[in-house]
């Protein structure tokens, strides 16, 4: 799973994105689906065509299936021209990074309308200069579960906390030339505003960690372990299959200012925020990273960055 954002920038958060195929033995909503376009999904919440801007970038939900196809262009580029992750066929053959669960999530995009992107047809339009993909969970239940199932085992944690809204972020990525706080808290306050609309009590995810080698990341991985793991109500762990230990030094061995240095933006922004982190990491070698899950219950957040964006996410209201 990679985090390009993450490389570049200290702003909060910038890449949460799980990255496996689904088990063939869950329902899969079929491929096609993904090329061409979006289903109506029941229960949907109407929410203002722009959500948040700053400048010349706005930030909104994909319209239509074209500004999805967009975004898994934009996806396509940096996943894997910039990050050269390996590419399955359907999206070597699209140039754009596709898989069965786009049909189903909304998809927050920044738009710079002051950069024109110039289609081989069609008149030009403003650029899609970052995403971020969403998956609520009712809609997640409707169409055999959340992509994070595939790394992590996040049944008990549903069914302990049966009656909460849980939101699931994937597949984030910002063009290079976009990777500051700004484009960041934008692509946030669209997230927060989404989470307010739709009710959601809990967001989660997979973090990266670049390297597939978890001897290498064992102090970044023994600091989340000792410093960060999740209270048993919100805990949940590795497959079986995919596992691999997380607390690799003694808690007394990790230098914990030396493992903050280390951890990417993104996770050290989960922290502040007020995440927890489950047990056991996952090795993605398609796209070259260490995974591990970041649970966020939206009654944990920090007040201070509820404050900042706004208990009603005004702050960057259009």
């Amino acid at each position: 799973m990679l985090d390009p954002v993450a490389r570049t920038s200290n702003s909060l958060a910038s890449h949460f994105r799980p990255s496996a195929w689904a088990d063939q033995g869950r329902k899969i909503i079929p491929m096609m689906r993904a090329y061409g376009g979006l289903s109506p999904r029941a229960g949907a919440v109407a929410l203002p065509r722009t959500l948040g801007r700053i400048g010349s970038l706005e930030v909104r939900l994909a319209a239509n299936a074209a500004e999805v196809r967009r975004a898994q262009r934009l996806r396509w580029h940096v996943f894997y021209e910039e990050m050269k992750a390996i590419a399955d066929g359907p999206s070597r053959l699209a140039r754009r990074d596709i898989d069965a669960f786009d049909a189903i999530c909304d998809h927050l995009v920044v738009i710079d309308h002051a950069v024109t992107e110039r289609p081989p047809f069609g008149a030009p339009r403003p650029a899609i200069v970052g995403t971020y993909r969403l998956l609520r969970q009712e809609v997640a239940d409707r169409n055999g579960g959340f992509y994070t199932a595939s790394e992590f085992d996040i049944s008990g944690l549903l069914e302990r906390h049966r009656g909460k809204r849980f939101l699931e972020l994937g597949r984030s990525c910002v063009l290079p030339a976009y990777r500051n706080k700004r484009t960041v808290e934008l692509l946030w306050h669209g997230i927060w505003t989404y989470v307010l609309a739709h009710r959601v009590d809990v967001m989660f995810g997979c973090a990266s960690l670049e390297g597939t080698d978890p001897r290498a990341l064992s102090l970044e991985l023994s600091f989340l372990h000792h410093h960060a793991g999740a209270p048993a109500a919100w805990a949940a762990r590795a497959l079986p299959s995919r596992h691999v230990e997380m607390g690799r030094l003694s808690r007394e061995a990790v230098d914990g200012r030396k493992a903050l240095h280390a951890l990417p933006p993104l996770v050290k922004g989960y922290l502040r925020l007020g995440a927890y982190i489950g047990e056991g990491a996952v090795v993605d070698r398609q796209f070259n990273t260490t995974d591990v899950l970041v649970v966020l219950p939206v009654s944990a957040i920090n007040p201070r960055y509820i404050g900042h964006f706004g208990a009603t996410a005004d702050r960057h209201a259009a």
